[in-house]
Formats: structure tokens, C-alpha cells, sequence
């Protein structure tokens, strides 16, 4: 199958963008009028000249088919990816309206195209040959990593101490000593190479004065806190799931060795978290052969968008690797075996009294587990007080969306697409509620992102 037949929807397009005003911008050029010489290719690339406010036109070139999701270039000046003008010109694409026909790329589009190719082929070499030079010193690998642990041990027994002094001096100290502390305990940890410690500790430090009830938040998160600094101190004496996921937590790094799983996988949903330090992209996949569900994770330094992406709501015949653990669920994008194609199945669904029996459970294997990916079959958004909950069609019994939720436009759109009728919905379940990401309608009907 050709990349030339495979047509997106508007919705899958927008997806990709970084930001909402990308989306609103990408929006406006998705018509004909600022586009020019237009064109696309039977291998999945798709370029065109765009007029903007200069004398010369921006050029635009996009590749559709690549492994990690589409890649683009274009000569305006901006730093998101992709900008408005892939955006448009995608959309455009997208039309079916004959505005990209397929034709010879011009030397502009086919110079970038195969210094690309050439620069993923090195990529390639240079990971091969970067894993031949590991494993050919295995005692230097485990002296590293020897040393790396004996740091990690160091911090988690200081920060041991510091909770314990937190303890003993009262909660309310807490609030009265202010973020540096928390911040300066969180430098500790990176000093210690244990990133994930820093990560919690971080989070710890903006739960005091957060509203009513932070006491109680912050014992919790303290306890979680103390449970992973004993797992880590007691290593040895873990099952071997529970003691890589220990690690994961902590911050060390992991390779998806597990054995390759090819299925057609769908995306279900990909959307962005950012804070000063770093972009994670998350994408949630669903094998309809393995009945399994998949986590991509991608990073990007902070302000620029990680490199891989799916668009939402297409499958690709793919092979997928896992991460050690008991019960995680990050995997790793192997090879693919053809370009993404409009899915035609949808996820099966649970109730809402399952999805949560279904959290609880995953809670035994990874006690830090902020949720799990759920798919919840024929619910209905209602207001609940001043927030929202979805509520089972056919049962007396629902769940609430988390704070976050209300405030995204993703809600709305939930709501328009429901109209008080049962919609199957995917999200992420967990002790703060659910987060819906992605809805499908009653019957026929393409995937709506909500994220």
C-alpha cells in the first residue's frame, strides 16, 4: 500500500500541532488560495510553496511516512514543529480535493528528502556500532553502573533522613519552610543520579498551602516517597518485576529487551506534558490481535516538541519491544512494516466500576502508578456540582474527570460529541479521576481527540 492512498482526517492532522495557536493558525492555511506548486509522492512525502508576508514564498516538505512519525522542513522562521505551514499544508492534503496531486518533487523537496534517508541510515550505523562498543567492555559497563548505584544509595538514605526530620518536626513545617527547601533537597537527588527521586521530591515541594486538605496529600505523597526509597535500599530482597520497576522510579535508565510484538496498532492518543526542563510526549497504542496496550514515551528539550509522532486514530503494522517491570506498560517503536492507514477498529470497553477495579489492581504490581489506560464503553458526561463525571448508560454508577479537565476544551468537545448519548471514551483512570483523551460516537464514526 502506497502512502499516496492513505488520506488523514482534519482531526488527525491537528492533533500533531504543539499548541493551540499552531492548531488555529495551521487551520487558516488549509486552503488552496496561499499554496502553490503543491505536489506529493507515492513514498508518503508531501511539499508546496507557501506565500507569506515576504517576497519569497516559504518552502514546505513533509514526510509522511517516516517510522517515528511525520518529519518537516520548512524555510520560515519558526521554532515549533510542526509549524502552521506543515499544518496547512497537510490539511490541505488531507482535502482529497485534487489541490496535492502527485507529481515529480521538486530539487529543494528531494535534496532534503535524501539527505534525510542518508542521515537515518548513519543514525542507524552509529547505534549499531554504539552497542557493539558497549558490549564489547562488559566489566567497564559494570563498574559503571556499580558506581551509579552506590550514589543512588547515598541519596535515597539522606533523603531517608530528610523525611523523617520532616516528620518529626510536624507537617506544618513544611509549609513554613517554602519551595527552596524542596527544591535544594530535589538538587540533592540529581546530584545522587536519581532523577526520578528528584521528579517526586519536586512535586512534593508544591503540595503545602495547595487548598484544603494538603496535609493529608503530602503524607500521602511522603509515604509513596518513603515505600520507594526502602524499595531501592532493599533491592535484593524484590521479585525481579517489582525490582525493575523500582528502578524505572528511580530514574535509572532501561532497555525495552523484551521480545518484539507485531501487531496493528492503534493510536489512541498523544498529547504533550512541559515543564522548564523537558517536553514528554506520550502515545498510547492498542493491538487488536494481542489485546495489549502500549506507552510511547518521546522527550524534547523544553520548548521544542519531541520528534516522534503519531497521528491519532491511524494503525500501523508495527513491531513493539517492552521495558522491564511488573505491570508497565512503556514500550519501545521497533520496526514498521508499513505506513499508518485509517484504522476501521476501536478499542474494547469496560464500565466505569471495572476501570476502577482495574486501577486498584494495577496498584499491587507498581504502587506509584498515577494511572492506568482504560477505555470506557458507553458513557455519558454529566455535570456533577461544579465539576464533570462520566456516567454509565446502563448501570448506576460513574466516575469523575479530574480538576485539570474542566479548565481544556477537550471537555466541551466531549460534551457536543455525546449530546446526552452514550459515547465510548479512552482516557487514563486514577486516584484523581479520569482524564478523558480520546471519544468515539455511538455507532459509525471517526475517533474525536479531546487532548
Amino acid at each position: 500500500m502506497t502512502q499516496q492512498g492513505v488520506r488523514w482526517s482534519a482531526d488527525q492532522v491537528l492533533a500533531l500541532a504543539p499548541d493551540a495557536a499552531s492548531r488555529k493558525a495551521g487551520s487558516k492555511l488549509g486552503a488552496a488560495g496561499p499554496w502553490s506548486e503543491a505536489g506529493s509522492s507515492d513514498e508518503g512525502t508531501v511539499w508546496g510553496l507557501c506565500k507569506g508576508s515576504g517576497s519569497k514564498p516559504y518552502q514546505t516538505v513533509v514526510d509522511i511516512a517516516d517510522a517515528a512519525g511525520p518529519a518537516y522542513k520548512c524555510s520560515c522562521p519558526s521554532r515549533k514543529f510542526p509549524c502552521k505551514h506543515a499544518l496547512g499544508l497537510l490539511l490541505l492534503w488531507a482535502g482529497e480535493d485534487g489541490a496535492v496531486p502527485a507529481r515529480q518533487a521538486p530539487d529543494w523537496a528531494e535534496q532534503w528528502i535524501e539527505g534525510r534517508r542518508q542521515r537515518t541510515e548513519q543514525k542507524r550505523a552509529a547505534d549499531a556500532a554504539g552497542a557493539s562498543s558497549a558490549s564489547a567492555d562488559p566489566e567497564a559497563a559494570r563498574r559503571r553502573v556499580e558506581r551509579r548505584a552506590e550514589r543512588v544509595t547515598a541519596g535515597a538514605t539522606e533523603l531517608e533522613q530528610r523525611l523523617a526530620d520532616l516528620l518529626r518536626g510536624g507537617l506544618a513545617s513544611a509549609e513554613q519552610a517554602g519551595y527552596g527547601l524542596w527544591e535544594e533537597t530535589a538538587a540533592r537527588m540529581v546530584d545522587a543520579q536519581a532523577p526520578g527521586l528528584a521528579a517526586r521530591v519536586r512535586e512534593l515541594g508544591a503540595i503545602p498551602s495547595s487548598g484544603p486538605g494538603w496535609p493529608v496529600r503530602l503524607l500521602e505523597e511522603c509515604a509513596l516517597l518513603h515505600l520507594l526509597d526502602q524499595g531501592w535500599l532493599r533491592r535484593e530482597q524484590l521479585p525481579d518485576g517489582l525490582g525493575a520497576t523500582v528502578r524505572s522510579r528511580i530514574g535509572l535508565p532501561g532497555t525495552a529487551d523484551g521480545p518484539p510484538l507485531r501487531d496493528r496498532w492503534l493510536v489512541l492518543a498523544q498529547y504533550d506534558t512541559a515543564d522548564a526542563r523537558l517536553t514528554t510526549r506520550r502515545i498510547w497504542l492498542y493491538g487488536p490481535e494481542s489485546d495489549r496496550t502500549a506507552l510511547l514515551l518521546s522527550y524534547g528539550a523544553a520548548g521544542r516538541a519531541p520528534e516522534l509522532a503519531l497521528p491519532m486514530g491511524l494503525a500501523l503494522d508495527a513491531e513493539v519491544s517492552a521495558y522491564p517491570g511488573a505491570g508497565q506498560l512503556r514500550a519501545a517503536l521497533g520496526e514498521q512494516f508499513a505506513p499508518p492507514a485509517p484504522a476501521v477498529t476501536r478499542p474494547p470497553g469496560v464500565t466505569t466500576a471495572q476501570a476502577a477495579a482495574r486501577y486498584g489492581e494495577a496498584l499491587r504490581d507498581d504502587p506509584w502508578l498515577d494511572s492506568v489506560p482504560v477505555t470506557l464503553e458507553r458513557v455519558i458526561p454529566v455535570p456533577d456540582g461544579d465539576s464533570w463525571q462520566l456516567a454509565d448508560a446502563d448501570e448506576d454508577a460513574a466516575l469523575p474527570l479530574t480538576p485539570a479537565v474542566r479548565a481544556r476544551p477537550g471537555l466541551w468537545r466531549l460534551v457536543a460529541l455525546s449530546g446526552g448519548a452514550p459515547v465510548k471514551v479512552f482516557g487514563e483512570c486514577g486516584h484523581r479521576g479520569f482524564t478523558p483523551l480520546t471519544a468515539w460516537p455511538e455507532g459509525a464514526g471517526e475517533a474525536v481527540p479531546l487532548c
